[in-house]
């Protein structure tokens, strides 16, 4: 009887149906569940979805390198959201470039939310949409892994309680859970197979020992060293860099604290930020390449002797690294030459000015041997944005081209990975006024001065409007 009644095409198809029925009530219930779990922590909209893929991989594997060349940050506000004529302006431009813009994303904050509120439950909702971006402009996507979810620094759990103010996020998390971070860098890397470069934190944040009165590499280190074990776990052939300090310098004038080697008319080096750095590269685990961060101007917001003479700093330090470090590429996650405000505005240069001693600024870092320079957009959503690298996509005649973008596009089509600089022949009475930079094709010169030159470079005259950034074939 029952196997007669299985094969009755009636009945079959009654107990066919109500199975499918209570399969999709099980489906709708697993989803509530991980969606609202029932642990109070306020975790609406994560999931348990964190080793899934998100995409497809665009690179296969083996296929990285560690030289990446010169790129920016996604910060708060991008071209990931707005108006779609906009975001799509901005896509293109990035994508016709002929080659991949490297282009960075933290894993929570600047533009990301909180991936795990709970342990074991994520969120990379906006860190998929950012992806997806640098995806779409065919770059490089570049991940910063920071900073940490609350419930690892001593916070409580869950989305609707993250804490999003600038203590919170400059906290490191407790000892105790550096696994856990170490663990959640390898579920980020899971989750998005084609992105092979990963910086492990940023700028040491929260590792300051105040007892000591100096950074708490040690604590550092032991995170870094747990990061990378789990990422070269997932894959052998992602790339890791690290320690991402702070290379803080002090006017020339001081003495204690200061370093009596790495020194210049630009300022002293902050002995406390190279210690770090030693300790970092004698006990590490690994790396495929360094990372450092830091500013032209001293702790006191100090340009030395001039601004666009402060930047010989980047070459000092990027000397001074590549002397410890051999053959490790040398990044530089982000760099600065204008110094902010009390709300971290860079906003007092035109945009001749600012562009120029940019300019100087990757110029010397690529004299120091720095093979990437990660510059730090400060996008926001209104019409001005002093420094930006596109207007802003919530207009819809927004996502143009600025003139940052444009010297960061051309530096990095010019002065790529590979890059053999040769010396330029300067006139001279123009050495002081401008500074140049070349290899076998073309030369980037600026002139330093607010005022028309006529200068003489590589042997050719010709006339430089005030602040002028220009590119000569040779």
């Amino acid at each position: 009887m029952a196997r007669h009644g299985w094969n009755s095409d009636a009945l079959r198809w009654r107990l066919t149906a109500l199975i499918g029925v209570a399969l999709a009530a099980l489906a709708l219930v697993v989803t509530l569940l991980d969606t609202f779990p029932g642990d109070g922590a306020g975790t609406r909209g994560t999931t348990r979805d964190g080793d899934k893929v998100h995409g497809t991989p665009a690179v296969p594997p083996g296929d990285a390198s560690a030289e990446v060349g010169w790129g920016f940050t996604h910060t708060q506000y991008s071209a990931d959201e707005g108006d779609a004529r906009a975001t799509d302006r901005v896509r293109k431009e990035l994508a016709d470039q002929g080659r991949p813009i490297p282009q960075i994303q933290h894993i929570m904050g600047w533009g990301a939310g909180n991936p795990e509120p709970v342990q074991g439950r994520y969120d990379f909702s906006e860190m998929d949409r950012r992806v997806d971006f640098v995806r779409g402009t065919d770059g490089t996507p570049v991940v910063t892994l920071c900073c940490a979810p609350d419930w690892m620094k001593g916070g409580k759990p869950g989305a609707d309680n993250t804490d999003w103010s600038q203590q919170s996020l400059e906290t490191a998390p407790e000892r105790a859970h550096y696994k856990d971070f170490a663990r959640l860098a390898a579920t980020v890397a899971k989750r998005y197979p084609d992105v092979r470069h990963f910086i492990v934190w940023n700028e040491f944040k929260g590792f300051w020992n105040n007892e000591r009165g100096r950074w708490d590499y040690e604590g550092y280190t032991e995170l870094y060293n747990l990061v990378y074990k789990e990422l070269k776990k997932v894959n052998k052939d992602i790339m890791v860099g690290g320690p991402y300090v702070v290379m803080d310098s002090f006017d020339p004038r001081q003495s204690e604290g200061t370093s009596t080697t790495v020194k210049g008319p630009w300022g002293r080096m902050d002995q406390r930020a190279l210690d770090a750095f030693d300790y970092w590269n004698k006990h590490k685990a690994g790396a495929d390449f360094v990372v450092v961060d830091g500013s032209s101007y001293t702790e006191d917001d100090e340009m030395l002797p001039d601004e666009f003479r402060a930047t010989d700093k980047l070459t000092a330090v990027s000397e001074w690294v590549r002397a410890r470090t051999g053959d490790l590429p040398l990044w530089w996650a982000e760099y600065y030459v204008e110094p902010g405000d009390s709300q971290d505005d860079r906003d007092d240069w035109t945009e001749d000015h600012r562009v120029a001693v940019q300019a100087s600024g990757l110029m010397a870092m690529a004299r120091g041997g720095a093979t990437s320079g990660f510059y730090w957009n400060p996008q926001k959503r209104g019409e001005k944005c002093a420094g930006c690298l596109w207007t802003a996509t919530q207009l819809d005649d927004g996502g143009a081209e600025l003139p940052m973008l444009g010297l960061i596009e051309r530096f990095g089509k010019e002065f790529g990975p590979g890059t053999t600089y040769e010396k330029v022949s300067v006139a001279a009475d123009d050495r002081p006024n401008v500074r140049v930079i070349a290899d076998r094709d073309v030369a980037l010169v600026v002139n330093t001065l607010d005022r028309p030159i006529s200068a003489k470079v590589d042997g050719q005259r010709f006339a430089m409007k005030g602040y002028e950034v220009k590119w000569l074939k040779r």
